[in-house]
């Protein structure tokens, strides 16, 4: 008859079982956050703003609890690279004057503490062996919070969404499918505009007395100034940054340049705005600026 398994051994199994479920639940979720986001903007589209605002707190608790999956997710790997440290560290019922590992401690107590609250039943399973593994005193500290990860505790509380974070997700869903939001239309303004008398015969006078000539360099200016060169010309830096991903505290995240970097950034780009640009060189020489190729566009015509 073959040897039962150790504990160890399966508490590994159940880890990656765990794993898979979780990164299968987040995929699950995802594809219906998609769904319920649409729904949103269409309630934004129509004007039904009240709805949108209380329908929009299920899509911000859904967000919280993948995020939640995730982290889970990241202990249970970190479980499994150190299983080494689970096989000798000893197990409290027998050793009770010996304290859980600190390189296992965080991820150990989190999962004690946070499986309860999750449908993962894989992670239930985890929480048991490793309740068996570390004794009971361990899972009721765990329970009481004491050593549990920060982030995991903010993510189980149940409390109802700020209406700035409201406001947040719901501009941010209104900008991502291009429908208004939080901005109020000026009829009378419109209405002003259009009651605006005209001119007259002066306006249509200063219309036919404009010189043929001066409107056609403006147009040549305009087409001048849209034929701008393409932005793949010239070498390419390897380097490409990825901004960072959404989350529920960070709902539209920006890039930024650490320290002087930005400093300097924002000052080139005030400067750049501020003078004219710099006349660019290929290998066929000089390229004229606008005012140039506008006189000789004139010359031409002559």
């Amino acid at each position: 008859m073959a040897p039962a398994p150790s504990l160890v051994a399966r508490l590994k199994v159940q880890l990656k079982l765990s794993i898979s479920r979780l990164r299968m639940v987040q995929q699950k979720d995802s594809a219906k956050a998609k769904q319920q986001r649409r729904e949103m903007a269409q309630l934004l589209e129509v004007g039904k703003l009240q709805s949108a605002r209380i329908r929009v707190e299920n899509i911000i608790r859904s967000d919280i609890t993948t995020e939640l999956h995730e982290i889970l997710e990241l202990y249970c790997e970190l479980l499994l690279a150190r299983s080494q440290l689970l096989e000798t560290s000893p197990a409290t019922a027998t050793s009770p004057g010996i304290p859980l590992d600190p390189a296992l401690e965080e991820a150990v107590r989190s999962i004690i503490y946070a499986a309860p609250r999750t449908e993962i039943k894989e992670l239930h399973t985890v929480r048991a062996l490793l309740v068996e593994k570390f004794g009971k005193d361990v899972a009721l500290a765990s329970l009481e919070g004491e050593g549990v990860a920060e982030r995991v505790i903010k993510k189980l509380k149940v409390e109802t969404p700020k209406v700035e974070l409201v406001d947040a997700y719901l501009s941010e869903i209104a900008r991502f499918y291009g429908v208004p939001f939080g901005e109020t239309k000026s009829t009378d303004d419109d209405d002003d505009d259009d009651d605006e008398p005209s001119g007259g015969i002066a306006e249509e006078e200063g219309r036919i007395t404009e010189d043929p000539l001066e409107a056609g360099k403006e147009d040549e200016r305009e087409e001048l100034v849209k034929a701008t060169p393409p932005r793949k010309l010239g070498p390419q830096s390897p380097l490409r940054v990825v901004p960072p991903s959404p989350s529920s505290e960070n709902v539209a995240p920006k890039l930024k340049l650490p320290g002087t970097a930005a400093a300097k950034a924002a000052k080139s780009s005030g400067e750049v705005g501020a003078k004219k640009p710099a006349k660019k060189e290929d290998g066929l020489g000089k390229i004229p600026d606008v005012d140039e190729l506008a006189k000789r566009f004139a010359q031409l015509k002559r």
